[in-house]
């Protein structure tokens, strides 16, 4: 029990001696908590120490996501996330880390200590007991408050801006992600943790999901909306997509070393993931190659997939509820699986994954993350920008998405590579048969994109690539188009 005295706060174990509890009248206050969430650590201390400054109510814990029946209840979404009784009902709540707010609501329904008095530690007042006001202080001045935030904007636009400029020129390169380099949080700031590593360089972090206020700061003070952000010498190079390709093209490298970054044993970079270094996700040591090829075919076989406890339409959470309603909202289709129904998938994708809780939500192979980090990224918008930026079409089905590829151009070409760069000898002679035909034509990489290649098999009923369409229409693939080009009746085919 962090934080507080022995006995003055109580773990819960079913609904049924929570509600027990309540019904009998006294005031109670329910939090909550995750032990992977910072946030929640913090709010426990000074959950416990409220606990002895109001020993005539029940302060009672509940690990969310061991005790889903419970969360769900009370909608519960994210942590920490408080609930207040008083009387058997609840009458009030509170989400986030606040703990001026918490002193509030609590001395609201369990009474103040000395009548008239506050019961905001941030503000020092005394209602909430001395024990507390020395957490809080801590608390705030490790993450700003929020009273302090509304009592001086003028100067914390200053403050903080410089505390920005502080944490961006504190290394050569800095990373701002989700989570730590050992334990990142999202899937896109463990692409670029794998990168540098690769790269050989040193290089700082630091945790946007510990405090909100640089999080939201380097959005504006950077103009670059998601994370992770990476800088070098102070200077923002992007986030996941750009590093990678800056990686694969050797970009990255040039750069740190025109900035003076020591690289050591660049000869010695090798990639160490099983798709050569392209952008797949690693397969982590302890798992059976058996169930990491499981693993990753689940995680691929639709481009939102999300793993939660039971079905979308029948959830067993409400961390899993929320995310299928998110998802919903923003008319987005994805695949699922209920981890409830085979533990060796539970177990095995905790640790693939390193990400210990569930749900998790995985955008082409990579994850994105829990429902707390789904929750932010709607409000924030970056979901919505992620989905567009990999391509998923909102409110489309498969089909729509291929008829409008196979329109994208009178005369369209699926190939294995691009015209330029060829990745199958059968592609490459249809290009080159178009080419010394005159034809303009548009084309499509299948190999990017393993739903689309999978997809246009179906649509066109033609199992191999490359497939050539002229107006949304299968001419056929490299024996049939080679057969009308040696005919010379290719070029009438597609000018009909």
């Amino acid at each position: 029990m962090a934080g507080g005295v022995e006995g003055a706060v109580k773990e819960v174990k079913s609904k049924a001696e929570l509600d027990q509890t309540i019904g009998e009248g006294s005031p109670v206050i329910l939090h909550f908590w995750a032990s992977w969430c910072e946030a929640s650590k913090h709010m426990d201390q000074v959950f416990s120490h409220l606990s002895t400054d109001f020993p005539l109510a029940h302060f009672i814990r509940v690990e969310a996501e061991e005790q889903p029946e419970i969360s769900e209840a009370y909608s519960v979404s994210a942590v920490p996330y408080f609930v207040l009784f008083k009387d058997g009902k609840a009458v009030d709540t509170l989400e986030g880390a606040d703990p001026s707010s918490l002193a509030n609501k609590v001395a609201k329904v369990a009474g103040s200590i000395s009548c008239g008095e506050s019961a905001a530690p941030a503000s020092l007042g005394m209602a909430a007991g001395p024990t507390i006001l020395e957490t809080v202080k801590e608390f705030a001045k490790e993450n700003g408050s929020p009273q302090e935030r509304t009592l001086l904007p003028s100067a914390v636009g200053d403050r903080l801006k410089k505390r920005l400029e502080q944490l961006v020129n504190s290394h050569g390169i800095m990373l701002f992600m989700k989570g730590s380099p050992e334990s990142p949080k999202c899937g896109f700031s463990q692409k670029v943790v794998d990168i540098l590593k690769k790269e050989k360089v040193k290089f700082g972090s630091f945790d946007i999901l510990t405090d909100n206020e640089v999080r939201e700061g380097l959005k504006k003070f950077s103009n670059w909306p998601t994370f992770p952000q990476l800088y070098c010498k102070g200077e923002l190079l992007g986030g996941c997509d750009i590093a990678i390709a800056m990686h694969e093209n050797g970009e990255l490298r040039d750069v740190f070393k025109g900035h003076g970054i020591e690289i050591s044993n660049p000869s010695e970079i090798k990639a160490t993931g099983p798709d050569g270094g392209r952008g797949g996700i690693t397969g982590p040591s302890g798992l059976t190659a058996a169930l990491t090829s499981r693993l990753q075919d689940l995680i691929n076989s639709s481009e939102v997939m999300l793993f939660t406890k039971g079905k979308p339409d029948e959830p067993r959470c409400g961390f899993s509820r929320k995310v299928v309603y998110i998802l919903r909202q923003e008319k987005v289709k994805f695949g699922s699986f209920d981890i409830l129904s085979d533990d060796e998938v539970r177990q095995g994708l905790k640790v693939y994954s390193n990400w210990s809780s569930y749900p998790q939500l995985y955008i082409k192979g990579e994850l994105i993350g829990g429902s707390d980090i789904v929750l932010e990224m709607q409000k924030s918008g970056e979901l919505k920008k992620v989905l567009s930026d990999k391509g998923i079409l909102l409110g489309e089905s498969l089909e729509d998405r291929v008829k409008q590829l196979v329109n994208l151009s009178a005369v369209m070409l699926f190939m294995k590579g691009t015209p330029d760069a060829s990745r199958c000898g059968f592609s490459s002679k249809v290009v080159n048969a178009l080419k010394e035909e005159g034809v303009e034509f548009g084309s499509f990489d299948i190999l990017t994109d393993e739903v689309v290649r999978q997809g246009l098999k179906k649509y066109s009923n033609w199992p191999t690539f490359p497939q050539l369409y002229y107006k949304g229409e299968l001419i056929g693939g490299c024996d049939i188009v080679m057969e009308l080009h040696n005919n010379g009746e290719l070029k009438v085919n597609l000018s009909e």
